[in-house]
């Protein structure tokens, strides 16, 4: 509040008190005088500031135990992420395994292997043998099939062949 705006109010400050009577500017004459005035007003800046260097300690150490933790967290999403994409490799590694036991059992030739059994997942793998045997033993039953392959056919002539056969060689 102004003094202006105190004279106003009937001289009364906000809180109800009058304020303090301004004192009369005094110029400053002397080196004295000078210094005595910013002494004045580094006492009143420093009564201001008394516990600024406790509170800047705190403050250190506040940031000294969020950088702790912080790390510590990091160090848990750093595990956690580990952990994570070794659990991922699982199912990659397990399938490389059960594949390799399948091509040795069922005998699936290295090529066929290569070519169908392609899946990274367990249980897709097990379908993709599944399906491949299936085309295996559907070839063997419905293969290439001839049927009269390596057979001679009966020599009977039919009646028209006879006829004409008799008609021209005489026999």
């Amino acid at each position: 509040m102004t003094e202006h705006q105190g004279a106003q109010n009937g001289g009364q400050q906000q809180d109800g008190s009058t304020p303090p009577e301004p004192k009369p500017f005094t110029p400053i004459t002397s080196q004295d005088d000078l210094n005595r005035i910013i002494a004045d007003r580094v006492q009143r800046e420093r009564g201001k500031y008394a516990d600024y260097a406790d509170l800047k300690a705190k403050a250190g150490r506040l940031d000294e135990i969020e950088q702790a933790n912080k790390s510590e967290i990091e160090k848990a999403n750093d595990r956690a992420a580990k952990a994570e994409a070794e659990a991922a490799k699982v199912p990659s590694l397990v399938a490389g395994q059960v594949r390799e036991h399948l091509v040795k059992l069922h005998e699936i030739d290295a090529e066929d292997a290569e070519l169908f059994l392609t899946a990274t997942d367990p249980e897709l793998l097990l379908k993709q043998v599944d399906r491949l045997l299936a085309r295996g033993s559907q070839r063997k039953k419905t293969g290439n099939v001839v049927p009269r392959e390596g057979t001679t056919p009966a020599s009977g002539e039919s009646d028209e062949r006879q006829f004409a056969r008799l008609l021209f060689d005489g026999d």
